[in-house]
């Protein structure tokens, strides 16, 4: 029986203990500071950027990998045994990624058996359907069996995300100028959210932490309920408050499983320090 393999791309901001348990490969992304180029998690990491972020004054920009990048990696994970890959990548509407990858897979079809699929989703709301996957595929489940998992998470899982600034969101263009300042002088704190197509949308507009997390713990509560769920908080260099939410999160659902993540350098770029996404899936 053929084995599957699952590849990703480095925005799921996977902790690399669990890629390395569960086997899977991670194809960084790269974040620029001027005429500086890092890869992300290669050559820079979570605790680096923020560090370098808050020490410069241009805003940091981002590009995805290139096709080529993809088939190299495509052709080396299948390179000993018969193997099938699926590959999930960050929304095709946040970045060229999803295309690059699915390029790639059209230059392999021939040799390789590539699935690529796109997430619509971002950070560990990727991430959260990738660990899944993988620990599915580990166990000796089919193609077939991943991919049935994978439309069950992808049709279940949530994720809300809140921004400690918009000055991020506005320069990389997710906003105006206008609501950015608008929303920093009333300390509006937008609840932020991926629609079906994978695009940035703000969910709800609240003033103040406090008031935007019990609105999202509202949110999960009509979504899940007691049902059984897995929860990923990923935190752009605000550990604190992850850690505060999760306890709140374990004492509110039925948590079957829990992660706290960092937002890598590429997420973080366009979120800013300070950013904090939940992401809930529903366990079986």
């Amino acid at each position: 029986m053929a084995k599957v393999k699952i590849i990703t791309d480095s925005t799921a901001d996977i902790p690399s203990s669990i890629v390395e348990e569960l086997d899977i490969t991670v194809v960084p992304l790269k974040v620029l500071f001027g005429e500086e180029t890092f890869e992300d998690g290669v050559d820079i990491n979570a605790t680096q950027f923020y560090e370098k972020l808050a020490s410069e004054q241009v805003i940091p920009t981002t590009s995805q990998p290139t096709p080529y990048q993809f088939e190299e990696v495509y052709k080396e994970v299948a390179r000993e045994e018969e193997t099938q890959i699926i590959s999930i990548h960050l929304s095709a509407k946040l970045s060229g990624t999803y295309q690059s990858a699915f390029i790639a897979k059209d230059m392999v079809k021939d040799q390789i058996d590539v699935t690529v699929v796109d997430s619509k989703r971002a950070s560990y709301a990727i991430g959260i359907i990738v660990v899944e996957v993988a620990r599915l595929a580990k166990s000796g489940a089919t193609k077939e069996q991943c991919l049935t998992r994978l439309d069950e998470l992808l049709s279940t899982s949530v994720i809300y995300f809140m921004v400690d600034t918009l000055e991020f969101l506005q320069k990389n263009g997710r906003i105006g100028k206008a609501s950015a300042l608008f929303g920093s002088l009333l300390k509006i704190k937008p609840i932020l959210s991926l629609n079906s197509d994978g695009e940035v949308f703000p969910f709800d507009k609240v003033r103040g932490q406090k008031k935007a997390l019990a609105k999202v713990y509202d949110f999960f509560d009509k979504d899940f309920g007691t049902q059984p769920i897995h929860v990923g908080i990923s935190h752009a260099n605000a550990m604190d408050v992850a850690t505060e939410i999760m306890l709140e999160m374990k004492s509110r659902f039925n948590v079957k499983s829990d992660i706290i993540t960092e937002i890598g350098p590429v997420i973080g770029a366009h979120v800013g320090p300070g950013a904090i996404a939940v992401t809930v899936a529903l366990a079986k």
